[in-house]
């Protein structure tokens, strides 16, 4: 690199009290001068200031004006459920609604080394995560003939592996036209006085800007507009890591567009208060979602008398649907972050360091209102989080073969061809229970891939 450049540099991270991170310099070889300078060149200084002086780090958390949601369940809606159906499959059909995955993280909680997304949770078929939602993607498309535009967000530290995985994989048989990878942006990590760390003496650790990175890197990438043009309206938001999440689902679809709010959003009943789970509710006399750990002790236990039943208890579950219009305004507001305390891994051992993370769901006070539904959570939400309880890939396996068992169940299969069997239905075979039959059983295999 140019002396000019280095000096130029150099002038900025010395203003910003920064220049320990060109200690190292001088011994690095060319091309790690050159990467370490160009990393330089892409941070924000004076953004990443006001971040360490505003978003928490060093500020106390306000008190939390927050007052609960009443949150009708689809057995509240009976009457409007098929008619509903019908208008998510007409939007489906006609290729108005698109999948937005959210597919940054890695694998490490779990003891796995790639992408969360390449992960098997133990399922007798061994299929991956990503596996599963591209087959019930492909069977929504085939019954509504057509091709669900999927669109999903890596972080660099995952991008090149994740498309990888595709590729190696025939991505699972999905149409690569309608398959939209894209990266969301990254935040140098700071320690507690505001430094940047370094990770090596080459590079500075940056981690990925969270969920609410996802609509700007979604508009910055040029897909938000490409998908416009195509005529895609709704936008159906998830996290890599639910097993059982139901991928555009038609019915969700058309709640949401008969609604007419610019985002829609499911919720499951808490398991307990002490579920590590944000919370549905009206914050400051908006719906929000507050995160569990903002939630006072007494607040957290509070119960309906008459129910029984956690007065904040509508857990978030990061399903979404966020209308286009919504989208294009929010891409370009502010985002809030938080400063989030984790370990980080450097060449010289780990260190405690500040992570600055936006979450999607601050996106929603810029909405005029949203919409509420809550689901059965044996049937929706099996998050894999922690390698152990709870949360855990073993969890989420039986959560899976349990809704395929209740299935046949439901059709009044025999309980000699159901008990102590473990039978697992593709996606490409059933979305959501349809088109199975209790003759399927008669296969005596254990277990049973249908």
């Amino acid at each position: 690199m140019p002396d000019t450049k280095l000096h130029t540099l150099k002038t900025i991270v010395e203003k910003y009290k920064q220049d320990h991170i060109l200690e190292h310099y001088d011994t690095l070889t060319t091309a790690r001068k050159d990467k370490l300078l160009e990393q330089i060149q892409t941070i924000d200084f004076a953004g990443l200031h006001e971040l360490y002086t505003h978003s928490g780090a060093n500020e106390e958390v306000k008190a939390l004006d927050v007052a609960p949601l009443s949150v009708p369940g689809w057995n509240e809606l009976a009457a409007d459920r098929g008619s509903l159906e019908k208008t998510g499959w007409e939007l489906l059909r006609e290729g108005r609604v698109a999948a937005l995955l959210v597919a940054g993280g890695q694998g490490s909680r779990l003891g796995h080394s790639g992408p969360k997304g390449t992960f098997d949770i133990g399922l007798p078929s061994h299929k991956s995560l990503f596996q599963l939602q591209a087959e019930r993607l492909l069977n929504l498309g085939r019954r509504a003939g057509t091709v669900i535009p999927w669109c999903i967000m890596t972080s660099p530290g995952n991008h090149a592996d994740t498309v990888n995985f595709f590729a190696q994989h025939n991505y699972f048989g999905y149409d690569q036209d309608q398959l939209f990878f894209f990266n969301q942006a990254v935040i140098p990590a700071l320690d507690q006085d505001g430094k940047m760390i370094l990770e090596t003496p080459w590079r500075i650790c940056s981690v990925p800007n969270g969920t609410g990175g996802c609509i700007p890197a979604l508009r910055s990438s040029g897909i938000m507009d490409k998908l416009k043009e195509r005529g895609v309206e709704w936008f159906f938001y998830y996290n890599v890591d639910n097993a059982l999440i139901k991928i555009a689902d038609p019915q969700f679809i058309g709640f949401a567009h008969a609604a007419g709010q610019p985002i829609a959003c499911k919720v499951v009943e808490k398991r307990d208060a002490d579920e590590k789970i944000g919370v549905v509710c009206l914050q400051d006399g908006r719906p929000s979602v507050v995160e569990y750990s903002d939630f006072s002790e007494q607040l957290k236990q509070q119960r309906d008398c008459k129910t029984g039943q956690l007065v904040f208890g509508s857990g978030n579950i990061s399903i979404h649907l966020f209308h286009l219009r919504f989208l294009e305004e929010a891409s370009q507001q502010k985002l809030v972050h938080k400063a989030v305390q984790k370990e980080v891994q450097t060449d010289w051992g780990p260190v405690l360091a500040y992570k600055y993370e936006a979450f999607i769901f601050d996106l929603f006070e810029y909405a005029s209102g949203m919409s509420l539904v809550r689901v059965d959570r044996e049937e929706e939400f099996a998050p894999v989080k922690n390698s152990a309880s709870p949360d855990s890939p073993g969890e989420a396996r039986e959560l899976v073969l349990n809704l395929h068992r209740k299935w046949f169940e439901k059709l009044g299969a025999p309980e000699n061809l159901i008990k102590g069997r473990e039978i697992e239905v593709s996606p490409l075979t059933s979305y959501d229970g349809e088109g199975l039959v209790t003759g399927m059983l008669d296969n005596q295999e254990n277990p049973l891939l249908i």
